[in-house]
């Protein structure tokens, strides 16, 4: 099917005023970002004007494909991919200015250049329809050559002094279990050295709070610098539950040898927060991977189970990373993959995070099942199996082999020896809670 010519009419009139766009962009990158504020619009005009010249011609190349071709048009190759003197120009100014913040500033022109370009779609009476693909196109671009970018210059977890490495990495750990202060410290230990302030034990860790820790926090970060806790790892690992409120014991940390650290390191590259020395803010807390993002990752996780904090400032974190913690087993606990918030995973993380709550209704409505050995194991699986196929009694037969006759019965018979009715919401909701809080956390004590 051949697209419409919006597409490239409107493509057509941003170059025809690209003099413009790129200051609109620039005034959004200075306003936005304190780092490009402090650099002269005359020093972001070349890269700003380049970046949109490329994501202009990659619309209209793409048009082009799709009226010629009558179909859906690529976004590979060569001709799609940027020039080399322009990555040479963007790893320049990446001495000057954070990478994370080179990340954030094609996002910020992406949006700006997209609402400009959905301007002209609709002046020309454009539909969703040729909205879609393209927008898809533009986000791959986006996407594939922040990756290409974030390689080329270098971020990431190049190993320097191993004894280094490691002071770091527990430095990182200690701040977001709420052990620590964060202070300049932090970025000492970029230099190869401990940086002991003085006044703790020199690998960060503080027996109590002090009061200058926000400030000395704040002043690590930058001024208003907000970055996301995470919590991460891949599908197939298993951890152990520990403490729900995401404070595990400090034995057994992983480094940046281990296969899966740097499979997991690699996937949130373009994300993982810097320190002012330029190390990223990524350690290990019980065999997860753990730190600090500068955004939420798009599209990149579908082979991680991420468990993300909100944005906060410094003296924030760890309360942050508590709630990621809890995301993380919640998602890991439901056999989910992808990025998750606490509050995104509702009544899942609330068993996390609520291990009495749950404890208390399994002794409510499982105890009774206790004292019938085998058998009450049979129920309890029978109810569960009953809860996971959506209360459609063949299909969770099916799942346990048994006659339909059978499972009926042994239903009838759960309901009778523990006094709960698998017709009443709370009833039900009461039986899900207990069935899932003794398999995320065991049976009850």
């Amino acid at each position: 099917m051949e697209t419409s010519t919006t597409v490239p009419e409107s493509a057509a009139a941003l170059h025809e005023g690209l003099d413009a766009l790129t200051d609109e962009v620039i005034n959004g990158l200075r306003a936005q970002l304190p780092s490009y504020a402090a650099v002269s619009a005359d020093r972001l005009r070349p890269r700003v004007l380049a970046s949109l010249r490329n994501g202009l011609s990659l619309v209209e190349r793409w048009a082009e494909e799709r009226r010629s071709a009558g179909g859906a048009g690529r976004v590979d190759g060569p001709a799609y991919g940027i020039p080399e003197t322009h990555l040479d120009e963007v790893t320049d100014l990446a001495q000057a200015l954070p990478v994370e913040d080179i990340i954030s500033a094609y996002r910020i022109g992406t949006d700006i250049v997209w609402r400009r370009f959905g301007e002209e779609m609709t002046a020309r009476g454009g539909t969703a329809e040729d909205l879609l693909p393209v927008a898809e196109t533009l986000r791959t671009w986006v996407d594939a050559n922040t990756l290409r970018i974030i390689r080329e210059c270098r971020v990431g977890l190049q190993g320097g002094d191993p004894a280094a490495d490691r002071r770091h990495a527990a430095m990182v750990r200690a701040l977001l279990l709420g052990e620590a202060r964060w202070d300049m410290s932090l970025g000492g230990l970029g230099a190869g050295g401990a940086a002991s302030t003085g006044d703790g034990p020199a690998d960060g860790h503080r027996p109590e709070s002090h009061a200058d820790d926000a400030e000395a926090l704040d002043g690590a970060y930058g001024h208003s610098a907000l970055r996301l806790p995470f919590r991460a790892r891949l599908p197939d690992y298993e951890a152990p539950l520990g403490d729900p409120g995401g404070a595990p014991a400090a034995a057994g940390h992983p480094g940046p040898g281990d296969r899966a650290y740097r499979r997991i390191v690699d996937l949130l590259r373009p994300w993982v927060a810097l320190d002012e020395a330029g190390r990223p803010l990524v350690t290990t807390v019980d065999g997860d991977v753990a730190g600090l993002l500068v955004g939420r990752p798009a599209g990149l996780c579908r082979s991680l189970i991420l468990g993300l904090g909100a944005p906060v400032p410094a003296p924030g974190v760890a309360t942050e990373f508590t709630r990621a913690t809890q995301a993380l087993r919640a998602a890991a606990g439901f056999g989910l993959v992808g990025a998750f918030t606490r509050e995104e995973l509702g009544l899942r993380a609330a068993v996390v995070a609520l291990p009495a709550v749950g404890e208390q209704l399994a002794r409510l409505r499982l105890a009774p099942l206790a004292e019938r050995g085998e058998d009450g194991v049979q129920l309890a699986e029978a109810a569960a199996a009953y809860l996971r196929q959506g209360l459609r009694l063949e299909a969770a037969a099916r799942t346990l082999y048994v006659h339909p006759n059978t499972l009926r019965n042994r239903l009838r018979r759960f309901e009778e020896i523990t006094g709960t009715n698998l017709r009443d919401p709370a009833d039900l909701a009461e039986v899900w809670w207990a069935l899932t809080h003794r398999r995320l956390h065991g049976p009850t004590s």
